[in-house]
């Protein structure tokens, strides 16, 4: 077992444990997950990007990473192969000689 199905397994124990699953269907762990960024977000409101509270940043994005993983977990799919696809997909959208160093959206290019 990789080192993130082994992370996800323990996320769902806790869940679990807490017969949390019952809260988690699709829908409101997208909404969490939003929440969550909100949340992440609003740490850096009216600060320099620098000054956010490195402890607050961190449980936040656990936070974010969670909820991701739960999602992901729920529609049962391999977090590995669906990031390398995304990465295979963007590859396309973004190729370097025209994205490099360029911050526009694909269909600015």
């Amino acid at each position: 077992m990789s080192e993130l199905n082994e992370l996800i397994s323990k996320i769902v124990k806790f869940r679990d444990d807490r017969d949390w699953a019952q809260f988690h269907n699709p829908k409101d762990l997208a909404i969490a997950l939003n929440i969550e960024s909100s949340e992440l977000l609003e740490l850096f409101l009216w600060k320099k990007e620098n000054d956010a509270n490195r402890e607050r940043l961190k449980e936040e994005l656990a936070d974010v990473m969670i909820y991701a993983l739960l999602l992901a977990d729920k529609f049962d799919f391999d977090v590995h192969n669906i990031i390398e696809e995304k990465l295979v997909h963007n590859s396309k959208k973004y190729p370097v000689d025209k994205a490099k160093g360029n911050a526009k959206k694909y269909n600015e290019l």
